[in-house]
């Protein structure tokens, strides 16, 4: 096969998985959103009927997985478009900005939660038709299961950290929904009424680190963050296990959406003729996008000992 048939294949088998990629993003924030709106509807009932600020709490939540479901939908849609002339490497930062926006509505609705609850633990209330929402607590519950375990999948394929904000924050749904659950109980069957705000409080903090931990991610791709170092040490084992490659230097890489940007510099015989050197630039180049299907390869070829005397770091 010549270098202009190797790189023809190369290029369409990463468009296959690009595709592969998008189509499961996509599907997972239309799932997301589907998920949110049903859990809306079936808890501004269990609300009319319950009065209880745990259930409050809940619906608030569900209200804001909606509103970040949106976002993300639309961020996502603008993150899998391709890269043009003024976006070179790609609008996959649009991820990371969405993640931002989730951030900012989860925290919102924790204090919104928080104030509303501390009031309630002023003044207890009794919990009415408390069995309705145990029901709605235990679909609700099953319902995000459902949503999160799809959306495990999708993770797993595309290391979308749109996606992965969204699991966080439905993992997060399905705790708050058993202190929901334990809430409405305690004060509807043994009468304990502070169970139910003293119980939304705890959510109210619960879904705070949720925010914390969702804009922490955000903010690391946006500026340009390392990827993991077992990743990292896992592209030098796949560069060295080549026979003709005498080492590498200068490794960076980064993420952006789903795709990850990864550069080094490859040492070599200083007397491989140019054509050798590129073939083994390539053969380098397809075994890591084996590993990392997503990822953009760029790779500096040098003699192996020059000293270029550029900052390193380890």
């Amino acid at each position: 096969m010549s270098l202009q048939d190797a790189a023809v294949t190369e290029s369409s088998q990463r468009s296959n998985v690009s595709a592969d990629i998008a189509r499961l993003m996509r599907l997972a924030t239309y799932a997301s959103v589907a998920t949110a709106l049903v859990l809306i509807m079936a808890k501004i009932v269990a609300y009319l009927l319950t009065d209880s600020v745990s259930m409050l709490s809940t619906l608030l939540d569900s209200l804001m997985d909606a509103a970040a479901s949106l976002i993300n939908l639309i961020a996502v849609r603008h993150a899998l478009t391709p890269a043009d002339r003024e976006h070179r490497f790609g609008h996959g930062k649009a991820e990371a900005l969405a993640g931002l926006g989730q951030s900012a509505f989860i925290a919102g609705s924790a204090m919104f939660l928080l104030f509303e609850s501390i009031g309630r633990l002023a003044t207890p209330q009794p919990i009415e038709n408390g069995m309705v929402g145990v029901g709605v607590m235990l679909f609700s519950m099953a319902t995000t299961l459902a949503l999160v375990l799809f959306q495990r999948q999708v993770i797993r394929r595309t290391g979308s950290i749109a996606v992965s904000a969204d699991s966080l924050h439905y993992v997060g749904d399905i705790a708050a929904n058993l202190a929901v659950l334990a809430a409405l109980v305690l004060s509807s069957q043994l009468g304990w009424n502070r169970a139910d705000p003293i119980f939304a409080i705890g959510v109210s903090f619960y879904v705070g680190f949720t925010a914390w931990q969702i804009a922490r991610g955000a903010f690391d791709m946006l500026m340009d963050r390392e990827m993991p170092d077992e990743e990292r040490a896992r592209i030098r084992a796949i560069v060295m296990a080549n026979p003709r490659v005498r080492n590498m230097h200068d490794l960076r890489t980064r993420r952006s959406g789903p795709q990850r940007f990864i550069q080094f510099h490859l040492e070599m015989d200083p007397e491989m003729r140019l054509t050798e050197a590129h073939r083994l630039s390539d053969e380098v180049e397809a075994a890591i996008l084996s590993e990392f299907p997503a990822a953009e390869v760029i790779i500096h070829e040098d003699p192996e000992g020059v000293n270029e005397g550029r900052k390193t770091f380890t």
